[in-house]
């Protein structure tokens, strides 16, 4: 127990400098082929090694290396950087080292109130127990997939974890063109496949077109096939687009669709200036998807999926063994009853920590400032006569092409192709590129509450610096 003491306040000291020195260092940099081949070929050691050699390894071969997250000019994809309350409490979670499935202590009682907080925080009717933490949004949409299939099959006189799939009459479930993967996946996963996913069209915005939705719902009805689920996006990873939510919950109830809003980045949005009327519908969702682990910070792994009834995810999942039955329970059952993990980890701590510490004022001010961020990018880029915008400016994602003048359409494409590589590569800023309308672009996701305005203007030089760089 010395050993472990001494080596906790060195690991202490070794994160909070790590954290300390993110912003002076590079964001990212290049693995050395020296530790590149100490990380992934060596070999278990024989004998023990004490604490404090693991220290000192994981000080100069592991943290060197960082994805580049926790640095005020990391622009990729959605990941955040660590919230300090998360940190601090994450060893003594893994101390605890509970299993969150069920049973009466801490790790399950804290997690009601984590779910509730953040249901609160987006304005989710929230009855106790229709909600559970989740590694991330993929499982928290298998999780909202699975409960709409199966009230889905109930509503046919079919039990689906009886019989399965087989022989039954086809069913079609719609996502729109900006929709995450992990809805794809998740089809696959449950045996629905893709042949009858449904990609709805967007606008000009980047929202789902409900027209199209109409009209796609009208055409599987007449081939006999059966809608029962459609995704809407508040906040795609693409642009940040926020769906038209209320006009596709008026559809979704006029068909009995399940209604399902994948939050997982932007739901936190709604918490902007004057950003709520945007977000009108999200409260009609049948289920609701959104990671604490994106704009909050909690360090990953921590999402949650939020349903408006319990019973349709404890009746698509529970299944209690003898081992595990518990007379104790109460009504509301054990959290493995609601989805498919049984061992789960004390996320509630990490995701408590990190709202306490902020408070509401906090994460309304870190959301504030953040969109703020992204539409000033958008100004700066509108300001330029070698960037032009591609999106509007929604939550805190802006979504851009440089195009230096003179410079014909193809060798834009793939320049622009080019760019977040070369950008990550000179390690004064990270950008990660997507595709908008079937083209190259580059994309700025702003989560960190200490980048600037200065670090935007940063971003755009080193654009331009890649650029040059690429080209010659």
């Amino acid at each position: 127990m010395h050993d472990l003491r001494a080596a906790a306040r060195s690991a202490a000291d070794l994160a909070a400098e790590h954290l300390a020195g993110v912003s002076r260092g590079p964001v990212w940099r290049p693995v050395s082929e020296a530790d590149r081949t100490w990380l992934t070929r060596q070999s278990l050691p024989t004998g023990g090694r004490p604490l404090a050699d693991l220290l000192d390894d994981v000080r100069d071969r592991i943290l060197p290396y960082p994805m580049g997250n926790g640095h005020p000019r990391f622009f990729g994809w959605v990941n955040s950087p660590p919230s300090p309350a998360g940190v601090l409490v994450a060893p003594l979670a893994a101390a605890m080292n509970p299993s969150c499935a069920g049973g009466d202590h801490t790790g399950v009682l804290l997690e009601r109130t984590a779910v509730r907080w953040l249901a609160e925080l987006v304005g989710f009717p929230h009855p106790p127990g229709a909600g559970l933490l989740t590694s991330g949004a993929s499982m928290a949409t298998i999780t909202a997939l699975a409960a709409a299939r199966h009230r889905a099959f109930r509503d046919q006189g079919h039990d689906v974890r009886e019989t399965g799939l087989y022989g039954h009459r086809p069913m079609s479930l719609y996502v729109s063109a900006e929709a995450h993967s992990c809805l794809r996946k998740a089809a696959e996963l449950l045996g629905l496949g893709t042949q009858y996913l449904r990609t709805v069209p967007v606008d000009s915005a980047f929202r789902m077109d409900t027209g199209e939705l109409r009209r796609l719902i009208a055409a599987d009805q007449r081939a006999g096939v059966r809608p029962f689920f459609v995704a809407a996006s508040a906040g795609t990873v693409n642009t940040g687009a926020v769906d038209p939510l209320d006009d596709i919950a008026a559809i979704a109830l006029e068909h009995r669709l399940w209604f399902h809003v994948d939050g997982a980045y932007g739901a936190l949005g709604i918490l902007a200036a004057d950003a709520a009327p945007g977000y009108a519908g999200l409260e009609r969702a049948d289920s609701l998807a959104l990671d604490p682990h994106k704009w909050l910070g909690v360090p990953v792994d921590a999402g949650c999926i939020l349903f408006r009834e319990a019973a349709g995810p404890r009746d698509a999942f529970s299944l209690v063994p003898p081992y595990l039955r518990d007379e104790g329970a109460g009504e509301l059952g054990w959290f493995s009853e609601y989805g498919t993990e049984q061992t789960r980890p004390f996320r509630a701590l990490r995701v408590w920590a990190t709202l306490a510490h902020l408070g509401r004022d906090g994460i309304v001010h870190l959301v504030q400032h953040t969109t703020g961020l992204a539409r000033t990018l958008a100004e700066l880029i509108e300001a330029c006569d070698d960037f032009e915008l591609l999106a509007p400016v929604v939550t805190s994602i802006t979504t851009f092409r440089h195009c230096p003048p003179g410079v014909d359409t193809d060798r834009t494409e793939a320049l622009n192709a080019a760019i977040p590589a070369a950008v990550q590569r000179r390690g004064h800023a990270f950008l990660t590129g997507t595709r908008i309308s079937g083209a190259a672009a580059l994309r700025a996701c702003v989560l960190h509450p200490g980048t600037t305005k200065d670090d935007l203007t940063v971003l755009l030089d080193e654009i331009r610096a890649a650029a040059r760089e690429v080209t010659t």
